[in-house]
């Protein structure tokens, strides 16, 4: 019998403006930050959304 695989923690994602608030940066930066591809663009092609932990991770350097 095959082990069961550990569940994953369901994904936090924020749009644009809170995914800035958040971590306390301009819209411009997380949305400059995605096109550089540090950071992981999420949602549709018309609503963008970012991933909350790895936001706070790129904004703590």
């Amino acid at each position: 019998m095959a082990a069961a695989e550990p569940a994953r923690a369901a994904r936090r994602t924020l749009p644009t403006r809170l995914a800035a608030v958040a971590v306390g940066v301009s819209e411009a930066t997380v949305r400059k930050w995605a096109s550089r591809g540090k950071l992981t663009r999420h949602g549709t092609a018309t609503r963008a959304e970012y991933d909350l932990e790895e936001l706070t991770l790129l904004a703590a350097g």
